[in-house]
């Protein structure tokens, strides 16, 4: 189906500029990305504590995550060859769909007391094909909106990306109580039908004939343009930022599932309280925060947002100090959701709007890679520290960690210089 052309949102009212074609692909899209990150990072965590795998071993296993990290250097390959069926975006998109569906089923057949390097193997082979199938999806979605129109889609992105979380955050935690893991993971992976359906639904938004016409140009192109359009200075205090905004957050959320589980909550709590806060709260921050980045600009958006989210981290070190209450959980969840998915909005359009369509592929894939750099490698040894300083002290450490990449918004996204 040919995307719309679409009016101006800036001249709309709030609720016509959400409720369009283009807007309705973005949540689409979400879904299809957040789904098989949400199975690595918590349902995978959730699963091996309850197999009795150990917090520092957990914690490791965000090293899998590797390939969010490097995907920039298989993207030029996304954005040179053009698949020989459904054209440039939607043939890779295919192709990662299907791979994932694969790979997520293959993890519920391991016994994770038995095999756990298998378990990271396969794992590993999950972070790949979600990460190939992010490179495209961004892509796309850059090509598909318009520069006004990139705060609000990728706002509902984001939030139908982390409602994506739901299914393997909440009903694949919910089903590991009752059903064989393999059936649990079965289950997830028939999931990514949905992204399969939209990859046939949707047409292309950009021309195959824009393609690179050599690997070479596809490789050094994206990287020349970059520094020459902002200059070498500029483009290094971007880059660093990308790095920083989100590492306090990132390393939050890594053990959210072990956490709760360790100060007492059963895994069918914490799959039913996560299923109706998380909703909630997701669905109001997608509509706010997209609103408000039509109204106030994606600069001051970081701004708001990021205090939000800085101030959310703290609700984990409140509930590490409670223990399993569950209004308290609710409350966090609610939160954190509100605080972490509009920062994360927020943030995801401000890399959007530092790529240029040609290479989006590449860029898009080069400066989220820097964003999930945190995620991979300081995630990795939160398990360690939890079991060195506590709960409550990790989390206080992680707010800590929050405050550089705010300050830097001084210098990348002024308050005043607006756009």
């Amino acid at each position: 189906m040919q995307p719309q052309p679409s009016p101006d949102v800036t001249d709309l009212p709030w609720y016509r500029a959400i409720f369009t074609q283009q807007m309705f692909i973005c949540v689409l899209t979400g879904l299809a990305s957040g789904l098989p990150l949400y199975f690595l990072i918590q349902l995978v965590p959730a699963w091996l504590r309850s197999e009795g795998v150990g917090l520092t071993e957990i914690g490791l296993f965000a090293l899998v995550g590797f390939p969010y990290n490097w995907k920039f250097v298989w993207a030029p390959l996304m954005d040179r060859y053009v698949p020989p069926f459904l054209g440039r975006r939607r043939g890779w998109m295919l192709i990662t769909q299907i791979a994932l569906m694969l790979s997520m089923a293959a993890l519920g057949f391991i016994d994770p007391t038995m095999s756990v390097g298998l378990v990271a193997y396969v794992a590993a082979g999950v972070a790949f094909f979600s990460a190939s199938q992010d490179v495209v999806l961004d892509a796309y979605r850059r090509e598909l909106l318009k520069d006004e129109e990139l705060g609000l889609g990728n706002a509902i992105h984001v939030q139908a990306y982390r409602l994506a979380g739901l299914v393997p955050g909440s009903l694949g935690v919910i089903m590991g109580d009752y059903f064989p893991w393999s059936t649990v993971f079965m289950v997830m992976a028939g999931f990514m039908l949905i992204g399969v359906a939209m990859t046939f639904w949707v047409s292309e938004a950009g021309d195959d004939s824009a393609a690179p016409l050599t690997l070479r140009a596809a490789v050094v192109e994206p990287f020349k343009e970059f520094v020459q359009r902002n200059g070498l200075g500029s483009a290094l205090w971007l880059l660093t930022f990308l790095f920083l905004y989100k590492l306090g957050d990132n390393m939050a959320t890594a053990l959210s599932s072990p956490f709760y589980l360790d100060i007492g909550f059963s895994l069918t709590e914490i799959g039913t309280i996560a299923k109706t806060a998380s909703l909630t709260a997701a669905i109001i921050g997608g509509l706010v925060g997209g609103v408000i980045m039509i109204r106030l600009g994606i600069n001051r958006a970081l701004w708001l947002f990021g205090v939000v989210q800085l101030l959310s981290i703290f609700g984990f070190a409140a509930l590490a100090e409670i223990g399993p209450n569950r209004l308290a959980l609710t409350l966090v969840i609610i939160f954190e959701y509100l605080g972490v998915g509009l920062g994360t909005a927020a943030f995801t359009a401000f890399i959007a709007r530092a790529t240029t369509p040609a290479y989006a592929a590449t860029q898009f894939a080069l400066f989220t890679a820097l964003a999930a750099l945190p995620r991979t490698f300081a995630n990795a040894t939160t398990g360690a520290i939890v079991e060195v300083v506590g709960w409550t002290n990790f989390y206080l450490l992680c707010a800590a960690l929050a405050i550089p990449g705010m300050l830097m918004l001084v210098k990348v996204a002024p308050w005043s210089a607006e756009r």
